[in-house]
């Protein structure tokens, strides 16, 4: 079993994260995303979307798409739990890692392919207004989510979860997108300290 990876990318480093909470160790092949590597051949081959990360299981079998992936360690590895164990769990995770994804984490990337130069090649076309009209939406679901976090300490409730990587994710990825840091939400800047001191952040 390997996993295709592509370095800082945010996707990749979601699963990386989800593997390190697990105490999961698998196979990487590092693809160079700067040197447009996920479009090679190769890549195009295993994913025709040409994204990255790319799961192979032995028998050949290609996983793509970073929750999905995700999912599949939870099946193999149950413990510790990060998609939830009963249904009620299962379901709350479900929608905060979805609205972290539509909500926070869409929203920087779009600012980001939308607006960096290095995007040009990547995003065509590059329309800076869409990238511009989103900065303002991440500090926006930050501030609802500065509410939220007041009485519970993970994004999902008292336990971390996926909902967490991909909120760490995204806000790591705020830099990139030259999107300032919301120093003045002080729930969501404790959130952020505590996650960020996880060592799995560092994956």
């Amino acid at each position: 079993m390997k996993l295709y990876d592509g370095g800082r990318a945010p996707n990749p480093r979601r699963v990386r994260i989800f593997l390190a909470e697990k105490g999961i160790d698998i196979d990487l092949v590092p693809v160079d995303m700067a040197a447009m590597e996920h479009r090679s051949a190769k890549i195009t081959e295993l994913n025709p979307l040409q994204r990255l990360p790319v799961l192979e299981l032995d028998d050949g079998t290609i996983l793509t798409e970073t929750v999905a992936i995700c999912r599949y360690f939870e099946e193999l590895h149950p413990e510790p739990s990060l998609f939830g164990r009963t249904a009620l769990e299962k379901a709350t995770i479900e929608m905060w890692n979805r609205r972290m994804e539509l909500n926070f984490f869409m929203s920087v990337a779009a600012a980001f392919r939308h607006t960096h130069p290095a995007m040009k090649e990547w995003e065509v076309p590059q329309v800076p207004e869409w990238g511009a009209v989103n900065r303002p939406k991440v500090i926006e679901f930050l501030e609802i989510m500065d509410g939220e976090l007041a009485d519970r300490p993970f994004i999902a409730g008292e336990s971390y979860s996926v909902a967490d990587i991909t909120a760490l994710v995204a806000f790591d990825f705020m830099k990139p997108a030259r999107i300032e840091r919301p120093e003045h939400l002080k729930n969501v800047m404790r959130w952020y300290g505590e996650m960020s001191s996880r060592p799995s952040a560092k994956a």
